[in-house]
């Protein structure tokens, strides 16, 4: 049987992939309870405790649903971009932008995706390329949340150098810079005082960390923007992509950034937008 489902069309035997944190014991006893219900319907679910490359699955699942905090459930979004197929979240850590979902709700959540009573939300994403000196190839990939390029040294900042759409803008002595999707505006940019972003607005934002300088206003850009951070001056800096390390970028070495084609989608059950989540996560209270 072959249900419509935003747009698109699911069978209801679906497979279903977990994805958890190794040491996260409450998130193995929720995957279990969720393989049990699965099973009683027939349904052979998938458990990783580690978030594998695409290419080492031996199926595509049709739902991938991360259990834990918003670091888990940007594994399994990464994941679920490269593969094209919805993810869900299940919130077991503190603030849970990502993860719609309560512990107590999961059975219902995955029923009500088997029987497409839900709707499935593209979240922007981007694609970052390194380019360092002295090395032939380049380091790429895909970044939910946003590309940081930081400094490593305590009490000191870095020089770089920012271009929009093949132009050089600044030049920022700054402790870093932030490129980030509208996702991405209510992480590290939020604590940035950078702006908040719808998280279906189609935009990348451009913000500095600690600037040394009279300029520290944050850029909202079109997608179509792509923007070049390069590195000046004598000190290194570390590119962060989603939290995880992709490696030092020295004088000379750049960070591309663009849009990306390949979005997440996101399983929304309730019809909960970015306004209702502000207010729950920071107590805001109508006036």
């Amino acid at each position: 049987m072959i249900v419509e489902q935003g747009g698109g069309k699911i069978p209801v035997m679906a497979s279903v992939l977990f994805i958890l944190h190794k040491r996260n014991e409450a998130a193995k006893g929720l995957a279990e309870r969720g393989k049990g219900w699965l099973a009683e319907r027939g349904m052979e679910p998938l458990v990783l405790e580690a978030v594998p490359e695409a290419t080492g699955l031996q199926e595509v699942p049709d739902l991938i649903v991360g259990l834990g905090g918003d670091g888990t459930m940007l594994r399994a979004m990464e994941l679920a971009a490269s593969l094209a197929v919805p993810v869900m979240g299940v919130n077991l850590g503190r603030l849970g932008y990502l993860t719609e979902i309560e512990p107590g709700g999961l059975e219902d959540a995955l029923e009500r995706f088997l029987s497409g009573r839900c709707t499935i939300e593209d979240r922007m994403t981007l694609s970052y390329r390194l380019v360092l000196p002295g090395e032939d190839t380049s380091r790429s990939g895909l970044a939910l949340n946003e590309v940081v390029l930081e400094k490593t040294l305590p009490g000191h900042t870095v020089t770089i150098s920012a271009s929009i759409e093949g132009r050089r803008f600044l030049t920022y002595e700054a402790d870093g810079l932030v490129v980030c999707t509208p996702t991405g505006s209510t992480a590290y940019n939020l604590s940035l005082r950078g702006p908040i972003l719808s998280p279906t607005v189609q935009a990348m934002v451009l913000s500095p960390i600690s600037p040394h300088m009279l300029f520290d206003r944050s850029l909202v850009l079109r997608p179509e923007e792509g923007v070049v951070l390069r590195m000046e001056g004598e000190r290194a800096a570390v590119c962060v992509v989603d939290g995880v390390e992709i490696g030092f970028v020295h004088p000379g070495g750049e960070v591309h950034c663009e849009a990306s084609d390949a979005p997440v989608k996101l399983v929304k059950l309730d019809g909960t937008d970015l306004r209702s989540v502000l207010k729950g996560k920071f107590g805001l209270a109508d006036r």
